[in-house]
C-alpha cells in the first residue's frame, strides 16, 4: 500500500531564513510519528504543510485518495456561546461517519475523554479542558491520519495520561509534535528530528524516544568521526597547497578541484554540528535560613468548593516541592497563596522575614508591541546579572537571540521564544523561594535539559508545577499532591502519587461489604478517619522494623569502636566516637518512638 502521506523534496522558509530545505517526510498506516526538534526549526510549518493549510515553496505532497484528516493546532479557542455538545455535533456533521454511528460515537468519545455536562459552554472551560475538546472534535471524525501540534502544553497530567490510552490504541495513524519525554516514549512507534544538524534536515527512528536517542547518539558519533577525518585531509590539502601546487597538470587540477570539495563539505559539517543552547541560571540569594515558609491547617475554597483544607507544610532551603493534581484542584491557587498574592480563608502561612519570591505566571504576556531589546533589558542597553553588567546583546545571545532580533516586536517571536524571555526576566531577580507555574510550555527538549540543570543547581527552594513528568521526578525532591477534592498529601516522588490515585480509584470503584446501620457507619467512618494510616505513614510503617534493624547494627558498631582500647588514651578520637554513638543511640530511640504511634494510629 502507497503512503497515506507522501512529501518529497520539500522546501520551506520566510523571508530570507530558511525553516528546512529538501526533506522528505512520509506517514504510513499504523505509524505514530513523535517530531521534535530545536524551537524556529519549522515543526508547526511542517506539520500544516501536511495538513494542507501551507504551501511548500519546493516539493511535492501527495496524499491518498479518500483520505480523512484531522489537525489540531497548539492554541485551541471556540466561539463564545457554543456547547461542548455542539462542538462534538458539527465535527460529526463535517466527518465521513455513517449518521447510524454518531449517536454511539458521541457518547463513547466525550466519555472517555471525561466530559460530564455537554451543555457546558466549550470557552468557559479551562484551558486543559479546551484541549481535550480540541482532540475530541478530531476524533469524532474517524480520522486516517490525526495531526497534534504540542497537546501536552496545556492538558494536565490526568490528560496526558488519557491522550496517552487513546494514541496507545489508535487504529488511525498519528504525527504528534511534543517536548514531553516520557508521552514519546509511551506513544512513539517512531520518532523524527527537524534540526539543520542533519545533512538531510531531518534524522528519522523506527522505535521509541529511548531507541531514538540511542541511534541519535551513533549518528553524531560518526559524523564527528568524520568531521576529525575531513578536517585532517584538509589540513593535508592546505599544506600541498602552501607548497605552491599550480594547476599545470590535470591531476594537480583534480587535486585543486578535491580540496575545494573537502573545504566544503568540512565548512558544512562545522555549521551544522555547531550547537547551540540556552544559557539559563538562577540567582539564589545568600540567605541562611533554613526554615522559609510554614503552613499550619491551611484552607482554600473557591466558588463553593473546597481545593485544599487542614494542609500543614514546611518549605525549606533547598527544597525542590513538585506540586501536581488535576485542573482546577488549586495548584495555581496554592502558589499564590505562597505568593502572599491571596489570603487562606482558614490555618496560618508564616514566611521568614524578607523573604525574596520570584514567581512564574503561566498566564503572564509579554507586551506584543514592546521590542525584544525592551522586553529583555528595560531601563537601558544593560542588565544587571549577579553583580555584574552585561550588554543586552550579550544578554539576548544567552538565549540563543541574534543581534538582528533585539529590534524586532516581541509579537514575531515564537511560544518557545517568548518562554525564553520570560525566564530571561526571572533569572535578574534573587530569589529564596522560585515558585514555577508551568514553565515548560513551548520549551524545546535541549531548553528543558538546560532548565532543570539549573534548577537542580539552585539553592533556594522551588515549587514547580508542571505537566512534564520527566522533569517531575528528576528535580523534585518532594512531591505534594492535591486530588481537586480537599485532600492534600506528600510523596516522594511523582510514581507515588501515581500508585496513590490509583488505589483510591479502585477504592472508590468497590462496592461496600457489608451495609451499616446509619449511626454505626459514621462512628465506624469517624474512627477510620482518626485511626488509619495515610499512604507515606503505611509505606513508612512497612519498612520501620528493617530501618530499626539498620540502626541498632549500625549502634553496635559505634559502640565497639568507642569501647576499643586503642583509642582510650586519645582525646579526641574519643570525643568523636562518643558522639558517634550517641547520635547512633538517639536514632534507635526515634525510629521505636516513631514505630510506636504508628503502630497506634493503625491498631
Amino acid at each position: 500500500m502507497p503512503p497515506l502521506i507522501n512529501a518529497q523534496g520539500i522546501s520551506k522558509a520566510f523571508g530570507a531564513n530558511p525553516l528546512f530545505q529538501n526533506i522528505s517526510f512520509t506517514v504510513s498506516e499504523g505509524d505514530c510519528i513523535g517530531l521534535i526538534g530545536p524551537n524556529g526549526s519549522g515543526k508547526s510549518t511542517l506539520l500544516r504543510i501536511l495538513a494542507g493549510e501551507v504551501t511548500p515553496d519546493s516539493g511535492e505532497v501527495a496524499a491518498r485518495k479518500r483520505l480523512w484528516l484531522t489537525y489540531v493546532e497548539q492554541d485551541s479557542k471556540f466561539e463564545p456561546d457554543i456547547t461542548v455538545r455542539s462542538v462534538v455535533e458539527r465535527a460529526l456533521e463535517r466527518s465521513t461517519v455513517p449518521e447510524s454511528e454518531r449517536g454511539t460515537r458521541f457518547a463513547e468519545t466525550l466519555g472517555r475523554a471525561g466530559f460530564e455536562d455537554v451543555e457546558t459552554q466549550a470557552s468557559a472551560l479551562s484551558g486543559g479542558w479546551q484541549k481535550r475538546l480540541a482532540i475530541v472534535e478530531a476524533l469524532v471524525q474517524a480520522p486516517d491520519i490525526l495531526l497534534l501540534d504540542e497537546p501536552t502544553n496545556h492538558l494536565d497530567l490526568a490528560g496526558i495520561e488519557w491522550l496517552e490510552v487513546v494514541l496507545e490504541r489508535a487504529t488511525f495513524a498519528c504525527v504528534v509534535i511534543s517536548h514531553d519525554r516520557y508521552f514519546l516514549e509511551n506513544v512513539a512507534t517512531q520518532t523524527a528530528e527537524l534540526s539543520r544538524i542533519y545533512p538531510d534536515g531531518l534524522l528519522r527512528v523506527r522505535g521509541n524516544y529511548s531507541t531514538f536517542l540511542e541511534k541519535k547518539e551513533e549518528f553524531l558519533h560518526a559524523q564527528a568521526k568524520r568531521q576529525e577525518a575531513l578536517e585532517n585531509l584538509v589540513h593535508s590539502e592546505i599544506e600541498w597547497l602552501r607548497r605552491g601546487a599550480k594547476a599545470r597538470t590535470r591531476k594537480s587540477k583534480a587535486r585543486i578541484d578535491k580540496a575545494g570539495v573537502l573545504m566544503e563539505e568540512l565548512a558544512d559539517l562545522n555549521a551544522r554540528s555547531r550547537s547551540t543552547t540556552a544559557q539559563i541560571d538562577f540567582s539564589a540569594s545568600d540567605r541562611k535560613t533554613k526554615r522559609l515558609v510554614e503552613l499550619q491547617s491551611v484552607g482554600y475554597g473557591s466558588a463553593g468548593r473546597v481545593l485544599f483544607e487542614e494542609l500543614d507544610f514546611i518549605i525549606t532551603a533547598g527544597m525542590r516541592v513538585g506540586l501536581v493534581g488535576p485542573n482546577g484542584s488549586g495548584k495555581t491557587t496554592l502558589l499564590r497563596l505562597l505568593r502572599g498574592e491571596l489570603t487562606a480563608a482558614r490555618g496560618e502561612i508564616r514566611r521568614v522575614d524578607w523573604l525574596r519570591i520570584v514567581y512564574f505566571d503561566q498566564s503572564r504576556q509579554l507586551d506584543a508591541n514592546v521590542t525584544l531589546r525592551r522586553a529583555l533589558a528595560p531601563e537601558g542597553d544593560s542588565v544587571i546579572y549577579q553583580d555584574r553588567v552585561i550588554h543586552v546583546a550579550s544578554w539576548a545571545a544567552r538565549f540563543l537571540f541574534t543581534n538582528e532580533q533585539l529590534n524586532q516586536p516581541v509579537e514575531r517571536l515564537s511560544g518557545g521564544e517568548r518562554a525564553r524571555v520570560l525566564i530571561a526576566q526571572l533569572m535578574l531577580q534573587p530569589a529564596d523561594l522560585l515558585l514555577l507555574d508551568e514553565p515548560t510550555n513551548d520549551l524545546d527538549i535541549p531548553t528543558l535539559e538546560i532548565l532543570e540543570e539549573s534548577l537542580l543547581e539552585f539553592r533556594g527552594a522551588l515549587v514547580l508545577v508542571t505537566h512534564d513528568r520527566y522533569m517531575l521526578d528528576r528535580v523534585s525532591t518532594v512531591v505534594l499532591g492535591l486530588d481537586g477534592q480537599g485532600g492534600v498529601e506528600s510523596f516522594a516522588d511523582y510514581s507515588q502519587w501515581e500508585m496513590w490515585q490509583a488505589e483510591r480509584k479502585q477504592e472508590a470503584a468497590q462496592p461496600s461489604a457489608r451495609v451499616v446501620p446509619h449511626d454505626a457507619a459514621s462512628s465506624e467512618t469517624t474512627a477510620a478517619a482518626r485511626k488509619k494510616l495515610s499512604y507515606l505513614e503505611a509505606r513508612e510503617y512497612d519498612s520501620i522494623e528493617q530501618r530499626i534493624a539498620e540502626a541498632e547494627e549500625l549502634l553496635r558498631t559505634k559502640r565497639a569502636q568507642f569501647d576499643d582500647p586503642a583509642i582510650a588514651s586519645d582525646g579526641p578520637r574519643l570525643l568523636s566516637a562518643h558522639s558517634e554513638m550517641e547520635a547512633a543511640q538517639k536514632q534507635v530511640d526515634a525510629l521505636y518512638a516513631r514505630w510506636a504511634e504508628l503502630e497506634g494510629k493503625k491498631a
